[in-house]
């Protein structure tokens, strides 16, 4: 027989829905046999898979060990941990460095730097969420048990080569507030980066964004396309407009963006990502003829061979630098909290260089 007590992680879902995780190997119409034989209970009753969990509830098996290891993934569970907490050894070695600004009980914020993956893309990679959960582990915050039906997670993605500020939930609360709060656009994220060209006036830019998924490259339209009207989401307003198909070819975007210094040919610009598509910033402002240097896939190549020459720049110069929350971190303040991330060596040097030059 096995024992578990639920916690605030796992609280406010279904049974079924915890079930499942924790027995991942499990067929459903396994978990549901056992519940109705009363082999799996719930505060010592019956259930059914649809009572919704509360921190403290005790759920029971009543299965022999070898089908519990069989469907629990016990194994996987345990390798992966051994390998977060060599992982951990390392971050306490500082290697790499996690530079975290921002922490309390439900909420990270890391400064993640460039060439970090946000999440993996290939079984093997180690990104920034492999080594939140090292660094959780490494704190005594996250052990073995609690990993099995719950993960905690980043939040918000940034291109690998994108440097900046990465959200992430340590509990189930704070993810659920974080997702809700970049749904509904209450957190306002401000980029810096160094573009071609000097721009001295602000400026709202709007358009329509085309991703080709075979070559991942973005295309940035400056009219709308036929048949949908300008800056409207549609799909309530046009919903014989919004096939699936047209609906991923093209979608509205708008960003905002400020000088924050002119620099003999080069300008750092603090930029409002209003609407967050893939590439948005880096294609919106190479269609206005700014690109950002250092980006081999938008970018000048005169531009961007300079400075690999002068300043050993080999990716895009944009960093997630600012993030303001009207509310507080959980929207429970009346007064707002703003979260900036210091530089890279490669973004501050290269403003050294264009500024001496």
């Amino acid at each position: 027989m096995r024992e578990f007590t639920i916690t605030s992680n796992e609280a406010n879902q279904r049974f079924d829905k915890y079930l499942k995780k924790l027995l991942c190997n499990a067929p459903g119409s396994f978990i549901y046999k056992m519940l109705r034989k009363k082999n799996i209970v719930l505060n010592g009753k019956k259930a059914d898979g649809t009572e919704k969990l509360n921190a403290g509830d005790a759920v029971k098996l009543f299965l022999s060990e070898e089908t519990f290891e069989k469907f629990s993934g016990t194994a996987k569970t345990s390798t992966e941990f051994e390998e977060l907490k060599k992982l951990s050894n390392l971050l306490k070695q500082g290697k790499p460095e996690l530079k975290v600004i921002y922490e309390d009980v439900h909420v990270i914020i890391i400064n993640k730097p460039s060439g970090m993956l946000s999440q993996k893309a290939k079984r093997e990679d180690i990104s920034a969420n492999e080594y939140l959960l090292a660094y959780l582990i490494g704190k005594g915050e996250l052990t073995e048990e609690m990993l099995r039906t719950f993960r905690p997670s980043v939040c918000n993605r940034l291109d690998r080569n994108t440097s900046g500020l990465l959200l992430a939930g340590k509990t189930l609360e704070g993810l659920q507030q974080m997702a809700e709060a970049l749904k509904q656009r209450s957190v306002q994220k401000y980029y810096r980066c160094i573009v071609a060209g000097e721009v001295t006036e602000a400026s709202h830019l709007k358009g329509w964004l085309k991703k080709d998924e075979k070559t991942n490259q973005v295309t940035v339209l400056r009219e709308c396309p036929k048949g949908q009207s300008e800056g409207v989401e549609g799909k309530e307003l046009f919903p014989e407009l919004f096939q699936e198909k047209f609906q991923e070819k093209f979608l509205p975007i708008e960003t905002e963006y400020r000088p924050i210094q002119v620099l003999k040919g080069y300008t750092e610009l603090e930029v409002h990502l209003i609407t967050g598509r893939s590439h948005q910033i880096r294609a919106h402002l190479a269609s206005i003829g700014h690109p950002i240097v250092g980006d081999l896939k938008y970018g000048k190549k005169q531009v961007n061979d300079r400075f690999k020459k002068e300043v050993q720049v080999t990716s895009q110069l944009l960093h997630a630098y600012r993030m303001v929350f009207p509310n507080g971190i959980m929207g429970d303040s009346e007064m707002p909290l703003e979260i900036t991330a210091p530089y890279g060596e490669d973004f501050k040097r290269t403003l050294r260089f264009i500024a001496d030059t």
